[in-house]
């Protein structure tokens, strides 16, 4: 199943390695027709403490770091963000388990 990608705003950078990214979304009024915008806050892994207050930041989804945060920083105002030691080494192992699985003897 692929991962949740979501772009949002950075409105809180105080925490140490950790952001809060406002993402907002449109929906139409179901009975009006009016398009109305929704919004929710997510706690991310920034663990190089780039991103700052204001900055446009693409997060993707990962397994739970801590209580609240279990998304982490892939984009920042459009550049790549190098992602921490302990995900990188789950990604690369992600595709090698799947390769395996398929090849039943």
């Amino acid at each position: 199943m692929p991962k949740r990608v979501l772009t949002g705003r950075v409105t809180s950078d105080k925490m140490d390695k950790s952001i809060t990214v406002l993402v907002e979304r449109r929906i139409m009024h179901p009975l009006y027709k009016k398009f109305i915008r929704r919004s929710k806050s997510y706690v991310a892994h920034d663990d190089a403490n780039l991103c700052k207050e204001g900055d446009t930041v693409q997060i993707e989804e990962c397994r739970p770091i801590s209580k609240r945060k279990t998304w982490v920083v892939v984009l920042r105002n459009g550049g790549a963000v190098e992602l921490p030691e302990f995900l990188a080494v789950e990604a690369a192992a992600a595709p090698a388990a799947a390769a395996s699985e398929g090849a039943t003897p």
